[in-house]
């Protein structure tokens, strides 16, 4: 056994609000002009990633994983949740807003769905001019207000909205009701759910002149109707790792990289590294793997001791 650097083809989704930034931006091999979404790593079921790179190509994360828990997970992210990978990678366009929308917690999410909640985290890779999000409610609202503006197709005014720019960071707890707006690109870490409560979308129709199927009725126990501090500030220390986020899901850094940095870690987590601005390397004894904006790279917990180099601004996730 050997393991390394593991990257993954992308999984490339069709969104009525997507568009081209993917392979502009992000260099993704987008074939449609309304591409929302690539998940970067992705157990959830029918999605699952396939190695892209070296010895283990064409093989899932799943296999891996079977094959050598500890190894890819790390000690302590196997005992907390088994077999399960547990976080999705994204990379999402929005040409347009996307519904309002908000995600089942873990009780309710595996009473109704057998799967994980969906707490997830953005950080705003590029936001044109006055590209704004929405993030809870103005002020604590009740179910009644919130359907009655919802009936009134002015839910959109009892929202809370936020002017973003490039580092900006929203973390979503779930039952926060929200919505990424037009023009922005973010890289979006969440726990491995596909569960989505579709609350309002614009009236929007697709190619077919069909609509989009709403969650109405069960969005309304999961909703979440105080205010919420989602944004997240944080350090950005050079060629340290400045903690964005620290929840029981996963721990969010960000490394301004300027020149080599060594980590030295232990094997409790697998570390996973999103390049959301310039390009580095990584070297392990001989061997050097290289990265740009876009990539995603998965380290598998066994490897503790290797070193960053470039200039690249990185997110770092693990578990904690």
């Amino acid at each position: 056994m050997k393991l390394y650097p593991l990257q993954f083809e992308p999984i490339l989704k069709e969104r009525i609000w997507g568009g081209t930034k993917l392979k502009t931006y992000l260099n993704k091999p987008i074939s449609s002009n309304i591409t929302g979404e690539s998940w970067e790593i992705s157990t959830v079921e029918n999605d699952v990633s396939i190695v892209a790179n070296g010895f283990y190509k064409g093989k899932s994360i799943n296999e891996l994983i079977n094959e050598f828990p500890d190894e890819i997970l790390g000690t302590k992210a196997y005992k907390k949740f088994g077999k399960q990978f547990p976080l999705l990678f994204k990379y999402l366009d929005a040409r347009e807003d996307l519904s309002i929308q908000l995600h089942p917690n873990d009780e309710l999410a595996k009473k109704r769905h057998n799967s994980f909640g969906k707490t997830e985290m953005w950080y705003v890779m590029q936001a044109d001019e006055n590209a704004r999000l929405i993030v809870g409610f103005k002020e604590k609202s009740t179910p009644e207000e919130y359907l009655k503006h919802l009936n009134n197709k002015t839910i959109v005014d009892i929202l809370d909205t936020k002017k973003v720019k490039q580092g900006d960071v929203f973390f979503l707890e779930t039952g926060t009701i929200h919505a990424i707006g037009a023009g922005i690109v973010v890289a979006e870490i969440q726990q491995t759910s596909d569960i989505t409560y579709r609350v309002y979308d614009f009236d929007r129709v697709d190619a077919n002149g069909n609509t989009r199927e709403l969650h109405i009725d069960l969005a309304l126990e999961a909703i979440n109707y105080e205010t919420v501090d989602a944004q997240k500030y944080y350090s950005k220390n050079e060629n340290l790792s400045n903690t964005i986020v620290d929840c029981r899901y996963f721990t969010t850094n960000f490394i301004p990289l300027n020149g080599a940095v060594k980590v030295n870690k232990n094997q409790n987590s697998f570390t996973v590294y999103m390049c959301v601005d310039g390009s580095f390397e990584l070297k392990i004894n001989t061997e050097i793997f290289y990265y740009q904006k876009g990539d995603t790279v998965l380290i598998p917990a066994a490897l503790t001791n290797f070193e960053l180099s470039g200039s690249a601004s990185i997110l770092e996730i693990y578990i904690s």
